[in-house]
Order: C-alpha cells, then structure tokens, then sequence
C-alpha cells in the first residue's frame, strides 16, 4: 500500500483568511472593552460611591476622587483590554504569537537611538499637522456631527487635564508609567503587533498594510482634531516594526511620544519651564522644511541599520 507523502502541519491561523482574522480581533477587541468597562465601573463604584461613578461617566472634576477614579477607569477599561485582546488572538485563535505579537529583542540597539534622534526631529512635523488639522471643517451639512465631535474632544481634554494634574514627582512617573509605558505596550501590540500582521496578509503590500494600520489606529482614539498627526505616529511606529521584525522599537517609540508630553507638562505645571505644551506655533518655516530632511535621512539610516547595511548605503 503506498502511503500519500506527509505534509508538514499548516499553522491554525492559516485556516482563517485575514478578513475573518480582523473581524475576529476587533470583536474580540470591543468585547474586552465592555467587559473590563463594566468591572472597572463596579470597581469604582465599590471604592469611590455611586456618585463618584456618575460623576467620572459625566466627566465632573469638581469631584475630589475624579482623578483617581479617571485613573482606574483608564488602566482596567482601556489598557488592560488592549493588552489582553491581542495576546488571545495571537496565541489561542491564530497560534502564531511569534508573527503577530513579533514579541522579539533580536535587533541592532543602535536602532533605538536612531528612533530617539527621530521623534526629536519630528516635533515640527508634528506641529504643522496639528496646526492643519485644527482648521480642517467638515461640510455645512455635517455640522452637527463636527459639534458633536468638538464635544467629545472637549470632554476628552477635561478628564485627561483631571488625571494630569502632578503636584509630586511621584504623580509625575506614576503618569509616565501608565500613560507612557503601559498604554504603548498595549495598543503597540494591538496595532503593530496583531493589526498590522493582519493587514499586510489582507492587502499583500506592506506599506499600505502600515498607513491602514496608522489610519485605524488614530480613528481608535476618536479625537478627529488631532487626527493627522496620530496618523504620522502611526506610520513611523508601522515602519519601526516592519523593518526591525520587532514590536519593541514601536513600543519605544511610542512610550517616548507619551512620556515627553507627560514630563513637559509636569515642569510646565511646577513652572520649571515657560513654554506651554499647548502652544502649537513654537516652529518657523525653516525649522520645518529641516524637520522632514532629517527625518528622511535618519529613516533611511534606520532601515539600512535594519537590514544589517552600512546606515548610508542603499
């Protein structure tokens, strides 16, 4: 009797096509979301009252326990399901947490200067994309929906002020840790890690793949006035993990974009430093247009690097 020759087992996320692989991470996603809202929102109302619960749903920062509250409600209902979510897909539903998580330490350390020199260089970047995007308008006939969506943003800007109120050094790295540290572990492995993996299966084109992921990933924070420059992050952090194989040069990326804000408000807050972080016109032209030339240069730099090149040879 011939035997038919033994195929080599097919991993079981191969089984599922990248689409269904995305409805699946981003139901699995919301439903982390509601369930650790849910706790988190008991959790508070155990610790905090009811009425504290009420007033961190309404936003209300005339409350004593807000901030603390606030906290809670960000860490158990917003990080940790972001975290949680991409680790089940990766290693339950798919089983390939080597390819989607890219979990790995296995790259040049030199990389991780080069990204510290680019998100230096990239502040005036960032600048004119904030500065465009607050005078983008929707049409006349959506102008409840653009109300509605200054509405959010508003509220948004109110609790994050409420939780960024640092009278301490310790409120400050405490700030950093969770909005620095956790919240880019988190969504790094969500949207670099499994998302991004998905989206490059789905479209067969990395770079698409990554400036989709960029998209999503700032449509996710639904705060439409800072939309072009999340977008930007995005698409750096995308080619950080696309040229390195690993989600640690994003989740360093990341982690430096949040703790730098979080420090330069915490000195600006103690009156250790003059410039508001608000102010968005602290660039000229020049500063600009020497911006992108460098970013360019260092990217460049950075994939060569990557790629085990000299960082100037094509």
């Amino acid at each position: 009797m011939i035997k038919a020759p033994s195929q080599a087992p097919q991993p079981q996320g191969s089984q599922i096509t990248p689409f269904l692989q995305s409805i699946i991470l981003i139901a699995l996603t919301i439903g982390m979301l509601i369930v650790c809202g849910l706790i988190a929102a008991g959790i508070i109302g155990l610790v905090f009252g009811t009425k504290t619960l009420g007033d961190t749903i309404s936003f209300n920062t005339q409350n004593p326990h807000i901030g603390a509250a606030l906290w809670t409600l960000q860490i158990i209902s917003t990080t940790l399901p972001l975290f949680i979510a991409p680790l089940i897909f990766a290693r339950f539903i798919v089983k390939e947490p080597a390819d989607y998580l890219k979990a790995t330490f296995q790259f040049p350390p030199v990389l991780l200067l080069l990204i510290l020199s680019i998100m230096i260089c990239s502040s005036p970047v960032m600048e004119v994309l904030v500065n465009v995007n607050q005078k983008l308008a929707l049409p006349a006939s959506l102008k409840g929906l653009e109300d509605i969506l200054r509405a959010m943003e508003a509220q948004a800007v109110k609790a994050t002020e409420a939780m960024l109120q640092m009278n301490t050094v310790w409120d400050m790295l405490f700030a950093v840790l969770v909005v620095g540290l956790l919240t880019a572990i988190a969504e790094e492995f969500l949207f670099r890690g499994a998302l991004q993996t998905i989206m490059i299966r789905l479209t067969k084109n990395p770079h698409a793949a990554i400036w989709i992921t960029a998209i999503l990933f700032s449509a996710f924070h639904m705060e439409f006035f800072t939309f072009l420059p999340r977008v930007a992050l995005g698409v750096f952090f995308g080619y950080f993990v696309m040229w390195s194989g690993s989600i640690w040069t994003s989740v360093w990326a990341h982690f430096l974009n949040n703790a730098t804000q979080v420090v330069i408000l915490y000195l600006y807050q103690q009156k250790k430093i003059t410039l508001d972080p608000n102010d968005q016109h602290v660039f000229n032209y020049q500063s600009y247009a020497l911006s992108v030339i460098i970013i360019l240069i260092l990217l460049f730099m950075y994939r060569n690097t990557a790629k085990g090149k000299s960082p100037l040879l094509s």
